[in-house]
């Protein structure tokens, strides 16, 4: 069994108590790796290096070029290394190894990007209605940032936060899920391979009580950002509340995907597929609503459950497999519990319903597509994160809408339509932080990502990014031409 170390300043060391806790492979469900299990002290030498990483190191006294070039080497080693890092997520994860290969590939491209905007960050002189004055604006990294990330995709949902706060010239303390920390904790050393200075990313693994907490009160902290439930979610912002700090919080989801009956109809069954089976459902952005005109709801109900049940279920690691498994024993339970539940509600089981045996102890669920769902249901509100569709059919338009709307969250949404009109008038009716037209699950570092209602606050890439990593400082010069009473307010 390997066992991965705490990573404070450059160093890899135990805990302070010197406990660690097992990981499982979810294909197997079998521990791989023991874990150090941190605590508050962890996370108070986390933070004092990262305080002085940005404040007295090397990485405080670089320019913003040289920040810059850092990220560029960065995105080299990363790219280096996807196959180590894809492998160890899929064992840790339970992902399939073709998507994180795709991912940890993928990732270079957010530090190239942020690589090149960190010298671009600017101020800018303001001529102030006053005379005599010199006045303009700085843009300031805010300080250590606290990174909170889940499980289900730990490094890109980390590079989404850390690439614009290394940008800014902010220092980190990352805490990875108790349930996937390996790679977070491979990745922080190949950061530091590639030149980036010892404690300005720092990783302390552990559990919420012991290791979230106090890294979210902890004085130090200026930002949050977390990645995981709107509950976890609600509790991080109140806390991080009390000390007032900014917070980024992108939260769960319960995307409706809308198929109108002028669709390619074969394009669209794809993408409901591709929304909800694609990661085995373990995304904030599954397509969990397929909402189908009525029209042609029988025919796309067929041609779902057509397609839904040729997919290949088995070793994430083989490459011919297209479902894997559920990551966690808890998740399992929790993905099975919503399909009693669903059936309980009068849904019916149009696909799947059943745990998936492969033989090799693994928590498998068979995609599964309920019909005949009410939106008001539990399995139609509530945020399952599991391979199970909800599909329900409208008549018109503004029913779509209303049903699209009709949910605590907005974090994704899909219209499929050939009528170009209807996709822009749908665009601007749903309330949802990003609409994909004919297509889904598409995302890149340049555009912005982010959701509204419960879904959380803030904005994960594109340049937008970098504003929540930064302090805007404004100067007043005095050049010499203003005398006057210096008790009047000027």
């Amino acid at each position: 069994m390997q066992t991965y170390l705490l990573h404070i300043d450059g160093q890899r060391r135990p805990s302070a108590d010197e406990t660690y806790f097992e990981t499982d492979n979810p294909f197997t469900g079998e521990p791989w790796a023991q874990i150090a299990r941190g605590q508050a002290d962890d996370v108070e030498d986390a933070v004092q290096a990262a305080h002085r990483a940005m404040t007295t190191g090397p990485w405080a006294s670089m320019t913003p070029t040289a920040r810059g070039r850092v990220l560029q080497r960065i995105a080299d080693a990363l790219e280096e290394n996807a196959e180590l890092l894809a492998r160890t997520e899929v064992r840790d994860n339970g992902k399939l190894y073709t998507e994180m290969l795709g991912q940890c590939q993928y990732l270079a491209q957010w530090y190239r990007y942020y690589g090149g905007l960190a010298d671009k960050i600017e101020g800018r002189v303001v001529p102030v209605d006053k005379p005599g004055y010199f006045t303009y604006t700085r843009r300031e990294p805010i300080g250590v940032v606290g990174i909170i990330t889940p499980w289900n995709s730990p490094l890109l949902l980390l590079t989404w936060k850390l690439a614009p706060a290394l940008a800014a010239g902010c220092s980190a303390v990352v805490k990875p899920s108790e349930y996937t920390s390996a790679s977070t904790l491979v990745f922080v050393r190949i950061l530091e391979e590639a030149g980036l200075p010892a404690g300005v990313v720092n990783v302390v693994t552990g559990f919420g009580p012991d290791v979230g907490g106090p890294l979210v009160d902890h004085p130090l902290v200026r930002k949050v950002g977390f990645t995981g439930s709107d509950a976890t979610g609600r509790h991080i912002g109140a806390a991080a509340a009390r000390g007032l700090k900014r917070v980024s919080l992108e939260l769960g989801g319960k995307s409706p995907n809308i198929v109108f009956a002028d669709a390619d109809l074969d394009a669209a069954v794809n993408g409901a597929v591709s929304g909800i089976f694609a990661a085995t459902g373990q995304t904030c952005i599954a397509g969990s609503r397929l909402l189908v005109e009525r029209s042609v709801h029988e025919e796309v109900v067929a041609k779902l459950v057509a397609l839904a049940s040729t997919a290949r279920i088995g070793d994430p690691m083989d490459p011919d497999t297209q479902v894997g498994p559920i990551t966690t024993r808890d998740q399992y339970g929790k993905v099975l519990e919503y399909i009693d539940i669903a059936t309980g509600e009068g849904a019916h089981l149009a696909l799947g319903g059943a745990v998936a045996d492969t033989g090799s102890g693994g928590w498998f669920v068979q995609p599964t597509v309920f019909t005949g769902v009410s939106n008001q249901s539990r399995l139609a509100q509530e945020e399952v994160f599991g391979p199970v569709l909800a599909v329900i059919p409208f008549d018109t338009e503004d029913e779509a809408i209303a049903i699209a709307n009709d949910s605590k969250y907005g974090l994704g949404a899909g219209v499929w339509t050939t009528d170009l009109p209807r996709a822009f008038r749908l665009v601007e009716a749903i309330e949802s932080g990003t609409v994909w037209v004919n297509t889904y699950r598409a995302v890149s570092f340049m555009l912005p990502f982010g959701g509204v209602k419960d879904s959380g606050i803030g904005r994960e890439n594109g340049i937008e990014a970098i504003d929540e990593y930064l302090e805007t400082k404004s100067v007043w010069i005095n050049t010499g031409a203003t005398v006057g009473n210096p008790f009047v307010l000027r």
